[in-house]
Order: structure tokens, then sequence, then C-alpha cells
């Protein structure tokens, strides 16, 4: 994808306005003391009453008590009600929308929903996404800019597929890349980038880094919505991951893979990557690695209808759930003490498709309503964060509401720590929203 996130005049020609969202016409970043609200900081079990000043784009003031108010600064009385950080998905992509899923034919068009639909992830109370896998980096910049509203984004550019892997489209009987062939649509458009060998996979995992990738991805197994790869395969050798992982961590990042089996999994984590995608078949023995080596487990806490897959999809998707379902591996997590991350890998989304405010509430069925919020909040930003230098956003912190830290910041109608499915009616529930200390939805007399 082809996009200078300062070319204000291709906005105006997709009929798009600089910037409004929610009920916030002025997007200046400016003092806001919100007060009288019930806090959940993103790291504790319980609210306590709190006010909480911004200025700018942090949050300079956390108080049991009263804290001053400079003039001209914007008062919300929180009314009692819960103020959380934003939420955070740790598997998103971004350029996955409906009706021109990963790519379409026109770009400009492909860009106007890819805008759209980030524009909704933030009014459902996403704050901050890593993408993981699109050519999204133009967006990110432009949502940065505040030309356009989004989510705070990671993005890990194109997935780094072998030749037959997850990320190879290419049809068979077509002469492959490996062998002279012409890229596919994907590779061209930067979803995937199909390298084979130690010198290949180098390369590409450069590319990504030169292009801005805050972490790199990496297709390690079978998928689920890839023709030519059966959900058993190991893709990658493990001295082509290594070497992945080595470039990675030359620029002070990560390795992220998608992996479902056991054999599959191990094999990441014996070349060093940090963050499993899926791992929804894991065993014992194969969580116990993980958790050895400090690797995280990014789940997908999927269910029948959360993406529309052909029937022989739906058989492959049956067959990466293993013989429990993504509960099995979560549970084996809690066992062994590994680090969960939260994401959603929802994809070909429209404005009515079941949405990351109704995936995040199942983890409750495992861990405490905390858990799960700190798991969606400041976890899940504790990853995002191993990616070193290569953090876009390293000058602050994120998934907490503390002095000094990013101003991401939820307020939600009742108490989530009760009921995880307040989060789900984000309409009427989400009553403020502040992303980068700018209000983008206030539903609360000033």
């Amino acid at each position: 994808m082809s996009f200078h996130p300062t070319r204000r005049a291709l906005l105006a020609g997709l009929g798009m306005a600089p910037f409004a969202a929610g009920s916030a016409a002025d997007t200046s970043p400016r003092t806001i003391l919100i007060r009288n609200v019930l806090l959940f900081d993103g790291t504790g079990s319980a609210l306590q009453p709190r006010n909480v000043r911004i200025s700018g784009q942090r949050i300079d003031a956390v108080s049991a008590g009263n804290i001053p108010i400079p003039d001209g600064a914007t008062v919300i009385d929180g009314a009692g009600q819960t103020l959380m950080p934003g939420l955070t998905d740790a598997h998103w992509h971004m350029a996955a929308v409906k009706g021109v899923p990963w790519m379409g034919s026109e770009d400009a068009t492909h860009i106007a929903m890819i805008f759209k639909d980030a524009e909704f992830q933030l009014m459902r109370g996403f704050t901050t996404v890593r993408d993981t896998a699109g050519a999204i980096f133009g967006i990110k910049v432009a949502i940065d800019r505040g030309i356009m509203p989004g989510p705070r984004c990671y993005p890990s550019g194109a997935a780094i597929s072998q030749t037959s892997g997850h990320g190879d489209p290419e049809p068979v009987g077509e002469l492959p890349t490996a062998l002279g062939g012409e890229p596919s649509v994907r590779q061209r458009k930067g979803l995937t980038a199909v390298a084979n060998g130690v010198p290949e996979v180098l390369a590409a995992t450069r590319d990504q880094l030169k292009r801005g990738a805050s972490q790199i991805k990496i297709m390690a197994g079978g998928g689920v919505t890839s023709d030519h790869d059966p959900i058993d395969t190991v893709q990658y050798s493990l001295e082509e991951i290594r070497a992945i992982v080595g470039a990675a961590t030359d620029w002070d990042t990560y390795a992220c893979a998608h992996a479902y089996t056991p054999a599959g999994v191990r094999r990441c984590i014996e070349a060093g990557v940090l963050s499993i995608e899926h791992g929804h078949a894991i065993d014992d023995r194969t969580a116990a690695l993980i958790a050895e080596k400090g690797a995280w487990l990014s789940i997908q806490p999927f269910e029948a209808g959360d993406n529309i897959l052909t029937e022989e999809q739906q058989a492959k998707a049956a067959e990466s759930l293993g013989g429990g379902g993504w509960q099995a591996s979560v549970r084996l997590a809690k066992k062994h003490g590994i680090k969960i991350a939260f994401g959603t890998d929802l994809f070909s989304r429209t404005r009515t498709s079941r949405t990351e405010n109704a995936v995040l509430p199942r983890f409750g069925a495992i861990y405490s309503n905390a858990e799960v919020l700190r798991i969606a909040t400041s976890g899940n930003c504790e990853l995002f964060a191993r990616s070193g230098r290569r953090n876009p956003y390293r000058q602050a912190a994120l998934g907490v509401i503390r002095e000094g830290a990013w101003a991401d910041i939820l307020l939600v109608r009742g108490n989530p720590l009760d009921d995880l499915r307040l989060l789900e009616d984000y309409e009427r529930n989400l009553l403020l929203i502040v992303k980068d200390g700018i209000i983008r939805k206030n539903l609360m007399p000033a």
C-alpha cells in the first residue's frame, strides 16, 4: 500500500475531514480534570475513589484529595463511575476490513475503509493495538499526527513466511517468487513477505525494520485461512527463525510467531521468539518450556462465528484449537505462570461484526474480572514495551493511570470489575474516551 500521511488533498478527495470524532470538535490537548471517579489504575484489583488531572498528552496528577484546577481547564464530574485505562488488542489486523480483506483493487477506497474502521476501534474504547501483519505504516503515522482518528499502533509490517507457509497465497502451478515468479498481490501490498533460507529471511526482516516495524511477525506453522499449509506443518527451520530473532534483537526489539501446535511452538521458543500468537493446541510440556524461557502466549479466545470461514477453513480451525480449545491453553498458561496477552485476530470486519468488546469477557471464565482487565491494559502494554527502542510510544507508560503516563482513559458506566459485559455495550457504557490527552467522546456534562 502506498500512502503519504501528509497528503490532506487525498483525504479531502475521499470526503474526509482532517478530524472529528465523538462529540469533541477541538482536538488540541489541554488540561482536563476528571473528578469523583472510582479508579481502576490498570494494575490493582479494587476501585479507589480518586481525582485525575491530565495536562497536555499525559496524566500529571492522581489523588484521593482535591487537585488544583488551572484556569481554562475542562472539568468533568465522573459521578462515581469507573475510570480505567484504555483497552488494548495484542493481535489486530488494521488493514483487514470487510469488502477488501487485506488489500483492495483501489488503494484510496481501501485506505478510507481502514481509517473508518480505526475510528470505530477507538470509539469501542481500544486506544492501543498491536498490528500483526499489514502494510499500515502510513496509516499509523497519520493517526499519530492527528490527521485521522484511531488507536495507537505497534506495526509488524509484512509477516515473514516460507514458500507454502501461512503467508504464501500463491496458487499451486504458478512459479513461486523463490524461483523467479512474480510476487502475489499480498506481497506487493506488504501483507506478507515470502522468504526462504537465512539470507532471505534476514533481508525480509531488515526490510520491515527499515519501514518502521516495532516488532517482527513470523509465520511458523499452519494456518486456518491459508490454502497450502495443513495445521500440523512446522514452518521455518530452527536456523531461519534464529536468524529472524537475531536481526530483531540487533534492533532492540523482538519477534512474535504464528503457531498452534506443540512442535511449532517449541521450535519458536527454542529459537528465542518472545510472543507466541495463538498456541491453542499446546500441551503441558510445551507450556512448561514457554514458562521456562519467559515467553508470552498471545491468546485469541475464538468462538464459532467470530470470523466468516469456508467449510474447509472451519475444519482447519477446529484442528487448530486442539482437543480443549483456547480454554485448555489458557489453563495451562495459568498453571505454569505464563504471561498472557489478549488479542482478537478479527478480520473482514464491518460495523455490525462481533466486536473485540464481546470477545474480551470470555477470559472471565478462567480469570477474575480484575485479572482480565489487567491483561487487557497494563499486561498487553508490558509486552508492547518489549519493542525497546523501536517502541514508538516509549516516552511514557501505556495501560496504566498514574502520574506521567500517557493520557489514554475510559470512563465506564457501572463497575466492570463486577461485570465485564458492561464493555460490550460500548456506545452506552463508555461515557468518556480520552486518547493522547484529547477528548474523543464525552457523554458527561462539563
